[in-house]
C-alpha cells in the first residue's frame, strides 16, 4: 500500500509538472516566440534603466572619468615621446599635464584678448539676424506679425518661467570645478601608471579570458586615441576653412565664429550644424541675404569635404559610426548629462562598439579553433591492373 501511494504521488507530481509544459507546447510557435522576445526585452530595458539611474547619480564622476580617458588618449604620444628622452614616468606625466594647462591657458588668454569685445557684438548681430529672419518668414510664408510675435512671446515666457535657484547654481559650479580638478589628478596618474594598472588587471584575469581582455583593451585604447586625435584635427580644419570663408566674404566676427566651429566639431553632426547656423545668422544680419547664402554654401562645402574626404583619411574606418548611431548617442548623452554628455557620448559609443566587436570576434575564432576538423575523405580504391596475357 505504501508503494502504491508513493507511485500515485509520483504520478500526480508528474501530471502537475506536465500541465504547464503541455500548455506551453500547445501554444502556436509565433506566440511562444513573441513571449520569449518580450521577456528578453523587458529584462534588457530594466537593466538599461537601472544603469541609467546609476549613471545619473554619479554623473560628475562619470564625466570626469570620460574626460580623463579622452585627454589621456590624446596626450599619450606626448608622454611616450618624453619617456623616450629618458625622463622618469612621474616627470613625463607632470610635464604633459602642465603642457595641457599651458595650451589651454594660452588659448584662453588669446581668445579673451581678441574676442572679449566682439562677443557682445556677436549677440547684437545674432539678434539682428533673427529680426531679418523674422521679416523673411512673414514676407514669404502665410504668417502674420502678430502670430509670430505671439509664438515668440510664448517661447520667451517658457524659457524664463523657470526660477534660478542660487543653491542649485552654486552646487553646479562646485561640481564642475570638482570634476575638472578630479580629471586633472586622474590624468596625471593615468599617464604615469596607466599601463602598470592595466597589466595588474590582466594578471588577475585567469584562463583564456586574459587574452580576450588584453586584445579588447588594446582595440579600445587604439580606437579612443584615433578618435580623439582625429576629431581634434578635423575640428581644427573645419574652423580654419569656415573662418577663412567668413574673412573672404567680409563677415564680421570671423574669429569668434571659427572658435565656435572648432568647439562644435567635438559634437559630430549637431555641433557643426549649430555652428554653421550661427555663422549664417551673423552673415545675414551684417551683410544681407546674398552673403548669408554664400556663407551657407561655404559651410556646406567645408562639411562635405570633411565628411567625404578628410574623415575617411584622418579617421580609421573602425572608428567611424553610422549617423543614426551618432545622433542617438548625442541625444542620450545630452539627456543624461547635458552639454558635457553630448561631448563624451560618441567616443564612449565608439569604444564600446569596438570592444564588443573584438570580444565577439575572438570568441568566434576560439570556437572555430576548438571545433574538430571533419575527417578527410578516403581515397577511392585503385582500379585493378590488367593481367598481361
Amino acid at each position: 500500500m505504501v508503494a502504491a501511494g508513493a507511485g500515485r504521488g509520483t504520478e500526480e507530481a508528474a501530471d502537475r509538472g506536465a500541465g504547464p509544459r503541455q500548455a506551453w507546447a500547445s501554444l502556436p510557435w509565433l506566440v511562444r516566440t513573441a513571449v520569449l522576445w518580450s521577456a528578453c526585452l523587458v529584462v534588457i530595458a530594466a537593466g538599461l534603466y537601472l544603469l541609467a539611474r546609476i549613471i545619473i547619480l554619479v554623473t560628475p564622476l562619470a564625466i570626469a572619468l570620460a574626460a580623463t580617458f579622452f585627454l589621456a588618449a590624446l596626450l599619450d604620444p606626448v608622454q611616450l615621446a618624453l619617456r623616450r628622452l629618458r625622463l622618469p614616468a612621474s616627470l613625463a606625466a607632470l610635464l604633459t599635464v602642465l603642457l595641457l594647462l599651458g595650451i589651454l591657458g594660452g588659448l584662453g588668454v588669446l581668445v579673451w584678448n581678441l574676442t572679449a569685445s566682439q562677443f557682445s557684438e556677436l549677440g547684437d548681430e545674432l539678434r539682428q539676424g533673427i529680426g531679418r529672419t523674422r521679416d523673411l518668414i512673414t514676407s514669404t510664408l502665410p504668417v502674420t506679425d502678430q502670430q509670430l510675435d505671439g509664438l515668440l512671446a510664448q517661447l520667451r515666457e517658457a524659457a524664463t518661467s523657470q526660477k534660478v535657484d542660487p543653491v542649485a547654481s552654486a552646487r553646479t559650479v562646485t561640481e564642475v570645478f570638482g570634476s575638472a580638478l578630479l580629471a586633472l589628478v586622474l590624468l596625471f596618474f593615468l599617464l604615469k601608471d596607466g599601463r602598470a594598472m592595466w597589466h595588474w588587471t590582466l594578471r588577475r584575469t585567469a584562463g583564456p579570458n586574459r587574452e580576450i581582455a588584453a586584445e579588447a583593451g588594446r582595440v579600445g585604447w587604439r580606437t579612443l586615441g584615433s578618435y580623439s586625435r582625429g576629431t581634434m584635427l578635423i575640428a581644427g580644419i573645419d574652423a580654419v576653412g569656415i573662418g577663412l570663408a567668413l574673412v573672404l566674404l567680409g563677415v564680421p566676427l570671423a574669429f569668434p565664429l571659427a572658435l565656435i566651429t572648432f568647439i562644435g566639431g567635438f559634437v559630430p553632426i549637431i555641433g557643426a550644424t549649430v555652428a554653421g547656423a550661427v555663422a549664417v545668422l551673423v552673415a545675414l544680419a551684417a551683410n544681407g541675404p546674398t552673403t548669408a547664402l554664400l556663407t551657407l554654401a561655404a559651410v556646406i562645402a567645408v562639411q562635405q569635404i570633411e565628411g567625404n574626404l578628410l574623415e575617411p583619411l584622418v579617421m580609421k574606418r573602425q572608428v567611424r559610426l553610422h549617423p543614426v548611431v551618432i545622433l542617438l548617442a548625442v541625444t542620450a548623452g545630452t539627456l543624461i548629462a547635458g552639454i558635457a554628455g553630448a561631448f563624451v557620448a560618441v567616443p564612449i559609443t565608439a569604444v564600446a562598439w569596438r570592444v564588443i566587436d573584438s570580444v565577439q570576434r575572438q570568441r568566434q575564432a576560439a570556437a572555430a579553433t576548438a571545433r574538430p576538423d571533419p575527417p578527410a575523405p578516403e581515397d577511392p580504391p585503385a582500379p585493378p591492373h590488367p593481367v598481361p596475357g
